[in-house]
């Protein structure tokens, strides 16, 4: 099991630098720090001093990867790509365009994020396998016919509707919970209960769906056909062997959801007014920053790959064949 886990430990490695080099040339090459700086600048007749003097004044007048300037391994040590995108490698995230230190900013934005996404994470994962067992339960009755059509009508509505209908209905018309905003502390969980049940509903359709076909297609193997045989009942029969059998496409699609627990929801948090990860990538995209869009880059990345790292540990507990290969 050790040697299987340093493998995909070796595997994200290179992944990770692929991510990072290819993000350092959209940025830096496709986007030269000279259209940056006029971005930032925005006069219509912007001087080649003032380019040069913001350029300077963010570190972004420095050769992309060598410096044929310098001798030894500042040759290396003094460019962009180690100053912008190697640093990133230990968490060192820099300044933003606008002087603001990132680090700082997401270590306070992570957890408004964190306080929406972290419940709809797991409450969501307990409905959404409750929802397919109960459907598989009472297959190919009514009430398995009703569950599918369900899911397809909430799939079908955007989640734009979810989001407006929900602030609508429960905060300006009902007055329970605020329309928008934050406020940290004890008194969080007022503006973070409808963004997390608006969340909940949102993704019943899709998830609740994919995951009755998971249990369909163990329900149809030999295996509970012979344990339905020998008078195991029912629920039993769901609990102990189709759901533990389930469980390795189920955490597959788990993993999609890990990066979004400290990156936050773009749209949620920004029609929320939530100062979280989420509207803080937002708004660096409308103010063009690009050094805060380039770490979030690179922090999603690396979440997602460690995501992916952490459900192939978990298969190795729910499938003996991986923990011996």
């Amino acid at each position: 099991m050790i040697a299987y886990i340093v493998r995909r430990i070796l595997y994200a490695i290179p992944v990770l630098l692929g991510v990072n080099l290819i993000t350092f040339l959209l940025f830096f090459v496709v986007n030269s720090p000279d259209d940056v700086a006029r971005m930032h600048l925005g006069a219509k007749r912007v001087t080649a001093e003032s380019i040069e003097k913001w350029k300077a004044e963010h570190g972004y007048d420095l050769p992309l990867l060598y410096n044929s300037d310098k001798q030894g391994i500042s040759s290396v040590t003094q460019t962009i790509f180690f100053d912008k995108s190697v640093r990133l490698f230990v968490f060192d995230f820099g300044s933003s365009d606008a002087g603001r230190n990132i680090g700082a900013d997401i270590g306070q934005r992570m957890w408004p994020s964190l306080a929406i996404a972290l419940p709809q994470f797991l409450i969501g994962l307990l409905v959404y396998v409750s929802f397919a067992m109960l459907l598989v339960f009472f297959r190919a009755t009514y009430l398995d016919v009703s569950g599918v059509v369900l899911c397809v009508v909430l799939m079908s509505i955007s989640a734009l509707f979810y989001i407006i209908g929900g602030q609508y209905l429960f905060s300006k018309q009902m007055h329970l919970f605020p329309i928008s905003g934050y406020e940290p502390g004890i008194q969080a969980w007022r503006f973070v209960v409808l963004p997390v049940v608006i969340g909940l509903i949102s993704g019943l359709g899709a998830s609740g769906r994919i995951y009755r076909t998971f249990f369909l297609e163990e329900i149809g193997k030999d295996y509970v056909r012979t344990a339905r045989s020998k008078g195991v009942p029912e629920v039993t029969l769901l609990f102990r062997h189709v759901l533990r059998n389930a469980m390795i496409p189920i955490l597959t699609g788990v993993v999609v959801v890990i990066p979004t627990l400290f990156m936050g929801s773009l749209i949620m948090e920004s029609f929320f007014g939530i100062p979280g990860l989420g509207s803080y990538t937002i708004d660096a995209i409308h103010n063009q920053d690009f050094a805060i869009v380039r770490s979030m880059v690179f922090l999603g990345s690396a979440l997602y790959i460690l995501g992916l790292l952490l459900t192939d540990i978990s298969y190795t507990l729910v499938d003996p064949r991986i923990r011996l290969s």
